[in-house]
């Protein structure tokens, strides 16, 4: 909340322009932030804190129009969702340098170093947390409304959360390699990124458990 009515208060032209190049076309506008054409573009990490917020906003409101009984959630997924929670900055912005070392293995020819591969994982990040808020707006509107338009929104939205970062690397890669050339690297990164997630979801359902369950003898 404080980032995001700091972002409010302090509305910039370039904030407008940073989300429209993102969304439109992030490969090449994380290249031209790379290449030090900044003047027109906010700090890419900072507003990915506001949208972060604006998130976190949405998402109350959807949580909040469900009545939620103790006993319909279990203690163990109160406690993962409070940890995910507390802990969410941490988590998407770890999304970065995964993309970011992914990218560097397979897109040599972008001859980036791993800080400028940060830089198009920012860039992908911020688009993601973009389409993220119309998929938590479009949840929020499908329970009040309870209109199918609004859940063919969410739809379309969750299926471009999962294309976005695709086309982030298209559009910084197009000139570089053929389409099949890049559609091989391009699920290689998915695979990877998949592999990674689930690796991290893992150890921190590992952390949950032992912290939570000392009075059990799991073998980890």
């Amino acid at each position: 909340m404080h980032d995001l009515l700091h972002g409010v208060w302090h509305l910039e032209k370039g904030i407008l322009f940073t989300l429209k190049e993102t969304v439109i076309r992030p490969g090449q506008a994380a290249l031209d932030y790379i290449k030090g054409k900044r003047i027109r573009y906010y700090n890419v990490f900072y507003l990915a804190l506001l949208v972060i917020g604006l998130n976190v906003i949405l998402l109350h409101l959807k949580d909040n129009y469900i009545e939620i009984t103790a006993e319909t959630v279990k203690n163990s997924q109160n406690k993962l969702n409070e940890f995910v929670f507390k802990n969410s900055k941490i988590i998407l912005f770890c999304i970065v340098p995964i993309f970011s070392l992914n990218a560097k293995l397979l897109f040599r020819r972008l001859k980036l170093n791993i800080a400028e591969h940060l830089i198009i994982g920012g860039i992908t990040l911020l688009g993601l947390l973009v389409i993220s808020a119309f998929l938590f707006l479009f949840s929020y509107l499908t329970l009040v409304f309870d209109s199918d338009i609004f859940g063919f929104g969410k739809v379309v939205f969750f299926i471009l959360i999962l294309l976005f970062p695709a086309w982030s690397y298209f559009d910084a890669t197009k000139k570089l390699y053929t389409f099949w050339r890049f559609l091989y690297r391009i699920i290689c990164f998915y695979l990877l990124t998949l592999i990674q997630f689930l690796i991290i979801i893992a150890f921190i359902s590992v952390i949950i458990l032992k912290k939570y369950y000392n009075g059990f003898d799991v073998d980890f």
